[in-house]
């Protein structure tokens, strides 16, 4: 549910601007603050604070990877597929992570801790193959500091290590 104080903040930001569609982005962003990803309700908010039609609102949010269309994991990774990034092995990375996280690209685990996404570019194309969680970059990735990145976002989270 979106709370009256997130469309109100929406409402302000569009204020901000001197064309109120510019608001549309950061206002998309307090929506999926609100309820974790990208619902009907958010699109509506959306459109309602900015003065867009639904339609506008889900053509933005569907064209960018940060806008979530359904729940995510508590931990997002996202592995950069660009050129750079495949041109280092990114493939191999992925299929290492569906396997070690047992699930395939675009999915959640079932206990809803993971969920790995593949997403063009995330600038770092001297340092690839790159991912990130939940925003932070980890780049150069290996097999084996995936494996320990895995191992601290496990630990973090207060899963036990399986032997």
């Amino acid at each position: 549910m979106i709370s009256e104080q997130a469309k109100q903040r929406m409402r302000d930001l569009a204020s901000r601007y001197p064309v109120a569609r510019s608001a549309v982005m950061p206002s998309l962003h307090i929506a999926q603050q609100e309820e974790g990803y990208i619902t009907s309700e958010g699109l509506q908010a959306v459109a309602e604070a900015i003065n867009l039609t639904v339609d506008d609102v889900e053509s933005i949010a569907t064209f960018y990877t940060m806008y979530y269309q359904r729940p995510q994991g508590k931990k997002i990774i996202n592995v950069c597929t660009s050129i750079s990034c495949y041109l280092r092995n990114c493939d191999a990375l992925v299929e290492h992570l569906e396997q070690r996280l047992g699930i395939k690209r675009g999915e959640t685990t079932p206990d809803g801790n993971y969920t790995l996404n593949t997403v063009e570019c995330i600038a770092s194309c001297s340092s690839a193959p790159a991912l990130q969680v939940n925003g932070e970059f980890y780049e150069n990735v290996t097999r084996e500091s995936a494996d320990a990145l895995i191992d601290a976002l496990d630990q973090e989270l207060g899963i036990a290590k399986t032997v």
